[in-house]
């Protein structure tokens, strides 16, 4: 075995991806989550320790315990809607959560560290395929949360000798292939599900927010990875730092964007089921058009997105939303 990493949000989905990935790997996965949007169920394949990155006593002890060789950070509040009406929550949530996160690794001499962040520091570039050196902006609570981690990491580099990679991607879409993890949200959010329940009957209807964006059908513009390519480069960005490499940003993304029309339209295609939809108000926070391209991930780490096609994505999507289901 190659050691235990502290995966942070490990229960949830993309973490629990991530510890398939590190169990494939030769990792042990140990999940520190305290289960407010994660599930139990989830956790396949190693401990789970539950716990608040709040709770810095807590984060002492599962150190103490588990020793981890490093941290994958995923744990965030991650909705937009939420974060511009209730941005106090998302920096005390993800920001002073991860300051402790990051103080009790350095404490215990964990010194490598992998962190989820996300293209929403950007704010909204339309026209443009972002990559490492663009310029930051975000639009909502959400990306600056995640920015100011980011900020906070170069910090304790300076200080203490922390190594680190930034990961920053935009929308994960698809599932396991196997069916053994997946994605499962209370309330839904994510427009992949919200489709497959509205093809499904599990709801009424998609409602689609904002038709009238300045683009080629008036919906909003995004890049979709795969579940199983990103957190891929995870594992990938952990054997980076493991080998002495220098701490890095990567973003991580195909440089293709696909509106909210084209989505239900593949959808519709890949189940071959209609999909009952209603027109709704833009949300606040929504940038315009973010895609991200990922050319240092695959000159440097050698990642490839080989499984981040829409259909792709989709397909294993529905085959998870058949077959797997936490609340069950």
């Amino acid at each position: 075995m190659s050691g235990k990493v502290l995966v942070t949000g490990g229960a949830g989905y993309i973490g629990s991806h991530a510890c398939k990935a590190l169990a494939k790997a030769g990792y042990i996965p140990v999940t520190l989550d305290n289960l407010s949007t994660g599930w139990a169920d989830a956790v396949k394949f190693g401990p789970l320790v539950r716990a608040d990155l709040t709770d810095r006593a807590a984060l002492d002890a599962a150190f103490a315990e588990h020793e981890p060789i490093a941290v994958l950070h995923f744990a965030a509040l991650s909705q937009v809607g939420e974060a511009m009406a209730e941005p106090g929550k998302y920096w005390r949530n993800n920001v002073w959560g991860s300051l402790n996160l990051i103080e009790a690794a350095v404490a215990a001499d964990c010194m490598n560290f992998v962190f989820s962040s996300t293209c929403a520091t950007y704010g909204d570039c339309d026209g443009e395929v972002l990559d490492e050196s663009s310029a930051q902006a975000p639009l909502n609570a959400y990306g600056a949360s995640k920015r100011a981690i980011e900020n906070m990491l170069t910090d304790f580099e300076a200080a203490h000798g922390l190594r680190h990679v930034i990961f920053r991607y935009f929308n994960v879409a698809g599932a396991d292939p196997d069916s053994e993890v997946g994605e499962f949200h209370r309330p839904e959010t994510h427009l992949i599900p919200l489709i497959l329940d509205a093809v499904d009957g599990r709801r009424d209807a998609l409602t689609i927010h904002g038709t009238d964006y300045p683009t080629h059908d008036g919906t909003c513009i995004r890049d979709y990875v795969h579940v199983m390519d990103l957190v891929d480069a995870h594992v990938q960005g952990l054997e980076w730092l493991r080998t002495g490499k220098d701490s890095r940003v990567f973003c991580l993304g195909t440089g293709d964007g696909f509106s909210v029309r084209e989505v239900v339209d593949a959808t519709r295609s890949v189940t071959n089921r209609p999909v009952p939809m209603v027109d709704g108000p833009r949300r606040g926070g929504d940038a315009i058009k973010l895609v991200c391209g990922s050319q240092r991930a695959k000159d440097e780490l050698g990642w490839r997105p080989e499984r981040s096609t829409m259909k792709q994505m989709i397909a294993d999507a529905w085959r998870w939303h058949q077959n797997g289901n936490y609340q069950a």
